[in-house]
């Protein structure tokens, strides 16, 4: 059973990361990383993937796979893998730096654990992650394959070919999860280009559904194990999660202008001053 209190030290200590790791590289994307911090805590240090440091493959043979489609919120990703032991904690300290491994978005080309395919490009990771939960059908492969959209990446109408696709061709091996912030780097996504309702567009698809907090620990560990219990229906599944942009910083919190922006000095120190240190710093 999962330590819900140890997660959610890790989340807290992943969000401290996250506004170091900005900050230091005066660049990045701290509102979906800190929204997502439950989420990539869960998957990575809850025991959800299938999937060990030691024994991770480039090609996910062997392991469950993740994706992360929204790669600008690289930090989150980045924190979570080295909190999970996939490589050393002192290395998130080169974040975005030139020569680092640790880019503004995530890349394979120099061998990063945890790290399947360049990311960033938005749109595209749904299709990608439909063609390696293609590949484990293929040669047999038990696990599942989880990728983490955000939801003004909806607008590209590349996610809803892949969701038809998903369904056409029963890939019931598949999680996608949704970042449902409802924030973008422009504004609000009701006013930039409305979504309309979600969750009634992805069931139109053919997907399996499920809403969910996921700021809350609990929830987002309950909901992953009810999503891996629907897999092997003949439907793909999607997590609608209800997150906010910036959680755990309140003057971050729900505003879409912290998307890509990083703090200066006196917002680091009140920000850190709200997310007090539960593990070891890098």
């Amino acid at each position: 059973m999962a330590d819900i209190a140890l997660l959610q030290k890790i989340a807290t200590q992943t969000r401290r990361d996250i506004i170091r790791m900005v900050s230091a590289a005066s660049s990045g994307h701290p509102g979906g990383a800190l929204g997502c911090a439950d989420l990539m805590t869960a998957l990575f240090s809850g025991g959800v993937l299938e999937q060990k440091p030691q024994t991770w493959r480039l090609d996910g043979k062997g392991h469950d796979m993740f994706f992360l489609s929204i790669g600008h919120i690289s930090a989150v990703y980045y924190s979570a893998l080295a909190r999970a032991g996939y490589f050393d904690l002192k290395e998130l300290a080169t974040f975005r730096k030139y020569g680092s491994r640790l880019q503004g978005h995530p890349t394979p080309e120099k061998q990063l654990p945890g790290i399947h395919v360049a990311s960033g490009s938005l749109g595209q990771g749904l299709s990608v992650a439909c063609g390696a939960a293609l590949s484990k059908r293929l040669n047999n492969d038990p696990h599942l394959v989880y990728v983490l959209l955000g939801d003004g990446e909806l607008e590209e109408g590349q996610n809803w070919e892949a969701a038809m696709f998903a369904n056409a061709r029963e890939i019931d091996n598949l999680i996608a999860i949704v970042d449902w912030n409802k924030k973008q780097i422009d504004g609000d996504t009701e006013d930039v280009l409305k979504l309309g309702d979600l969750d009634a567009k992805w069931k139109a698809f053919g997907w399996q559904t499920l809403c969910i907090n996921g700021n809350d620990m609990t929830e987002v560990l309950q909901a992953l194990k009810s999503a891996k219990a629907l897999c092997g229906q003949k439907k793909p599944t999607l997590l609608l999660m209800k997150t906010a942009m910036g959680c755990g910083v309140d003057f971050m919190r729900d505003d879409y202008r912290w998307h890509g922006k990083a703090p200066n000095a006196e917002q680091t120190e009140k920000a850190l001053a709200q997310l007090p240190q539960t593990l070891v710093d890098y």
